[in-house]
């Protein structure tokens, strides 16, 4: 799902309260957003997004 206030990437994980709770690709700490500004992340999005964890993978950054 792409975030857009946020321009984020993230994997739809449930619903609290009013909003909607999203993880990075791959793991990390969720976020809430609001459903009005979720919408299904097109392809190049979500390669962007897991192309970017990958290399800071490899970096060794702690994701």
């Amino acid at each position: 799902m792409m975030d857009t206030s946020c321009s984020r990437v993230g994997e739809f994980r449930g619903v609290a309260g009013p909003y909607w709770s999203l993880r990075p690709l791959g793991g990390g700490t969720e976020w809430d957003a609001e459903p009005e500004q979720v919408r299904p992340a097109d392809p190049r999005e979500r390669l962007r997004a897991e192309t970017a964890r990958a290399n800071a993978r490899s970096r060794g950054e702690r994701l």
